[in-house]
């Protein structure tokens, strides 16, 4: 589904390169989880595969389903199949919650040449979603974001990914910031989308995420490339020893 190869990327306004060589393949139906220090690349890459502005791709490739993703618009991108949820979601004053939803969702159908949700339809959906993820009703009538709780902004955006049923989702350290109670909403959203034709790559620094979410694969990210892959054992080894041990090994 995505497979990365030898990604190299500098950031354009420092002139300093952040990625150095990633190499990545996450299968359709796979959670995978990428952890690492602080400063290791897991937020660029975050944002290099959904196509912010910023960021110089020196070398490599980055595909989805077999299409270049790096030499589309990030609109493009988000048609393709690919959603990223944010680390700090951004408030949109004036904006409707329902209205970003079904403008996205319509905007998204059409890129692909599907036809629109009538309000009925679209209304029907959201509601469906809502209460699966235990979002109030009340909270889709506000304009997006403004006033939420970190809690309630992370829960929006796990409503987005159900409402646009991406392919391929990542989410950015969505875990920051969040109480035991809020994380475990967050975690049952995302449980409830798995899916066999669809994949996650999730960027936390914390194992207790990956409790509630359960990674088929973890990758230890360092100093712009990833370093070591095994199963959910090694999340629990940097919870326990943290990553001098894992760094000691590849110095």
């Amino acid at each position: 589904m995505l497979e990365i190869k030898n990604l190299n990327v500098k950031l354009e306004e420092e002139d300093k390169q952040i990625l150095k060589g990633v190499d990545l393949t996450v299968e359709a139906g796979k959670v995978h989880a990428i952890m690492g220090p602080n400063g290791s690349g897991k937020s660029t890459l975050s944002y290099v595969l959904s196509g912010r502005d910023g960021y110089e791709v020196m070398d490599g490739s980055a595909t989805l389903d077999g299409e270049d993703i790096l030499e589309m618009e990030p609109e493009e991108r988000a048609a393709a199949g690919l959603f990223l949820a944010f680390q700090y979601p951004v408030e949109i004053p004036g904006v409707g919650n329902m209205t970003f939803l079904r403008s996205a969702l319509n905007a998204q159908r059409k890129a692909r040449g599907e036809s629109e949700v009538s309000a009925g339809d679209f209304l029907k959906l959201v509601r469906e979603k809502a209460k699966t993820l235990k979002i109030d009703a009340e909270m889709l009538k506000r304009p997006v974001n403004v006033g939420f709780s970190g809690g309630e902004k992370k829960r929006n955006e796990i409503l987005q990914m159900a409402v646009l049923e991406p392919t391929m989702c990542i989410l950015d350290e969505t875990d920051s910031g969040l109480d035991v109670d809020a994380m475990k909403l967050v975690a049952d959203g995302v449980n409830a989308l798995r899916d066999p034709r669809r994949a996650f790559l999730v960027i936390t620094h914390y194992q207790r995420l990956l409790d509630h979410i359960q990674p088929d694969v973890v990758h230890i990210m360092a100093d712009g490339r990833i370093v070591k892959t095994g199963g959910p054992e090694l999340a629990l080894e940097v919870e326990k020893n943290g990553y001098a041990d894992i760094l000691a090994e590849i110095a």
